[in-house]
């Protein structure tokens, strides 16, 4: 007779487990009404960057007619670059002319953003920045799709 290959539990498997973790949420930050990023101070922490030494690189994707994510990389020279600025509780870059040649109106809608990391070249570690407005999506107004509904007689 040929032997069946049985799977076994451990009494570990069948307990509750009580840790629940949580995941960790992404650094974030904003663009004011006057066309500023702001970064505040635990989300620069958060990243590892020293405000006061740190020089940008600023851009975004290229052939996209509307902004979607700023990409910021770290810079070492002083040309092209842009620098963080103290402003209240963070800090701000500003880029007001460029966020508006973007289609990107910061005066009338909040947006937000959530920082994440990307691999710009060997060893540079760079930030993307993805934008969201906290305006609520206009409601469809098309033309309904898909199959009638049908109606019930009663």
């Amino acid at each position: 007779m040929k032997l069946k290959s049985i799977k076994f539990f451990t009494p570990e498997e069948n307990s509750l487990k009580t840790e629940v973790t949580k995941p960790k949420p992404s650094p974030t930050g904003y663009i004011s009404p006057a066309g500023k990023l702001v970064l505040p101070s635990n989300t620069l922490e958060e990243l590892g960057i020293e405000p006061e030494t740190a020089r940008f690189k600023i851009g975004t994707d290229e052939g996209k007619r509307k902004i979607k994510s700023l990409y910021l990389v770290p810079s070492g020279d002083d040309v092209d670059t842009f620098t963080l600025a103290r402003s209240g509780r963070g800090y701000v870059i500003p880029l007001a002319i460029i966020l508006k040649k973007g289609g990107i109106d910061f005066a009338q809608t909040k947006y937000v953003f959530t920082v994440s990391l990307f691999n710009y070249d060997e060893g540079v570690v760079g930030y993307e920045l993805a934008l969201a407005s906290t305006e609520p999506k206009p409601e469809y107004t098309g033309k309904p799709r898909g199959r009638k509904a049908k109606v019930v007689a009663e």
